[in-house]
């Protein structure tokens, strides 16, 4: 299971793994928690009144056709309204997710997770300094909570049989990916897209690894040579959302874009197994058996 604050978040964070996973027989399950209602049009194709008029009801249809691209067995709509921008209007509708009570919140995700019973739960890191939307801090700090409350029975007992995940993961923004984009576009004496300042935070992340302050927590590398090209399909199905244009999505031939850095990266938050987690498999040390859920495991 994956949880995501919006529709497109799927496609650029994670989705060649369930791709991965999906194709060896793995259900897969996605969690969406809001509906995008604040989503900026940043295609100039698609920003027309009527898109705008029916926002969600398109970003609705985006998010159905990436789920099918990426191989989604299961979507889940926790039914929120998007929080938008730190400090916008949007952050104080009772309707946001930021302003849902964390209670009710954590209890609809634990419900979600009851009902399809996945071993590895995948959700955003508890560090966002990056990229600080509500919506995403508001994302870790449910699926932590809910994590441990799925398998507890005297926690939301309304919400279905307990379930207890096995691994909880941070998906990870990959600097190792992004340093070598860059590279590979200077190599084809191509402009890169990534910024003086972008590439100074990218350098300090490189360093801090190096110097073992940073990531403090396991890790898992995913190769997903075979799927790469997943993310780019479920990125295009979000037409409101991205812009085909975009140098950092598209810039680099698919050919070559498919080979750079074949790999995604997690950082395991929670290891409930015997074994512990292994450097480049999600569901290592668990077993098909412990996780069956329709047609495997989840």
């Amino acid at each position: 299971m994956q949880v995501h604050a919006h529709p497109d978040d799927e496609a650029s964070k994670g989705a060649a793994t369930v791709a991965r996973y999906h194709a060896a027989g793995v259900r897969t399950v996605l969690v969406t928690c809001t509906g995008g209602e604040e989503g900026d049009i940043l295609n100039p194709a698609m920003d027309s009144p009527d898109v705008r008029q029916n926002l969600y009801e398109v970003r609705m249809g985006e998010l159905e056709r990436s789920a099918a691209i990426i191989g989604y067995d299961e979507v889940i709509l926790l039914g929120y309204r998007d929080s938008g921008m730190p400090e916008s209007p949007a952050n104080s509708d009772p309707r946001s997710f930021a302003q849902a009570p964390l209670d009710e919140a954590v209890g609809r995700l634990v419900a979600a997770i009851r009902a399809t019973r996945p071993n590895v739960v995948v959700t955003y890191p508890q560090d966002q300094s990056g990229y600080p939307h509500p919506d995403h801090l508001r994302v870790n700090e449910i699926s932590e909570v809910a994590f441990d409350a799925a398998g507890d029975p005297d926690r939301f007992p309304d919400a279905g049989p307990a379930w207890q995940p096995q691994r909880l993961c941070y998906v990870r923004w990959s600097t190792k990916r992004m340093r070598a984009m860059h590279d590979k576009f200077l190599e084809l004496g191509m402009e890169s897209p990534f910024t003086d300042e972008r590439l100074g935070r990218l350098l300090r992340a490189e360093e801090a690894e190096r110097d073992g302050v940073a990531p403090s927590t396991p890790q898992v590398v995913v190769d997903v040579t075979g799927f790469t090209a997943v993310t780019r399909e479920a990125l295009l199905a979000h037409a409101t959302q991205v812009d085909p244009t975009s140098r950092h999505w598209f810039g680099l031939p698919p050919g070559v874009a498919d080979t750079v850095y074949p790999y995604e990266e997690f950082e395991v938050a929670r290891d409930l197994t015997e074994s512990g987690p292994s450097v480049d498999e999600l569901f290592h040390g668990i077993e098909p058996a412990d996780a069956e859920v329709g047609s495997g495991r989840g």
